[in-house]
C-alpha cells in the first residue's frame, strides 16, 4: 500500500500476515466518509487471499473474524458500513477454534 497521511492503519493478526507479505500493519488510503467495507475492498485489490480469509464469497465478514474501529466492535456499530476516517485504526482479530 502507498504511504499517505490520509490513511487508516489496519492491524493484521499473525495468522493472516503470511498473506500480506508478513506485514502486521497496513496503511490504507481513505477519504473522509469511508466505510470499513471500502477499506476491505482496497485491501482485497492488493491481497485477494487475505480478503477470502476475512470475508465470504458474498462479501460479508466471516463470523469468526472480528473487526474493531478504534477498539469498538463493528458488530455493535453499523457493521461493514461503519464509518472510518484518516488516522483511525482497524483491528482484525481472527478467532481460533480448537479442542
Amino acid at each position: 500500500m502507498k504511504e499517505t497521511t490520509l490513511a487508516v492503519t489496519v492491524v493484521v493478526p499473525s495468522l493472516l500476515a503470511k498473506v500480506t507479505g508478513d506485514r502486521r500493519e497496513l496503511r490504507v488510503p481513505v477519504e473522509n466518509g469511508a466505510t470499513v467495507a471500502q477499506v476491505l475492498d482496497r485491501l482485497a485489490a492488493e491481497y485477494p487471499v487475505f480478503d477470502r480469509r476475512v470475508r465470504n464469497e458474498l462479501g460479508a465478514v466471516r463470523r469468526y473474524v472480528n473487526l474493531y474501529v478504534d477498539g469498538e466492535d463493528i458488530r455493535g456499530l453499523d457493521g461493514p458500513a461503519t464509518r472510518i476516517g484518516p488516522g483511525q485504526e482497524l483491528l482484525i482479530i481472527q478467532s481460533v477454534a480448537g479442542g
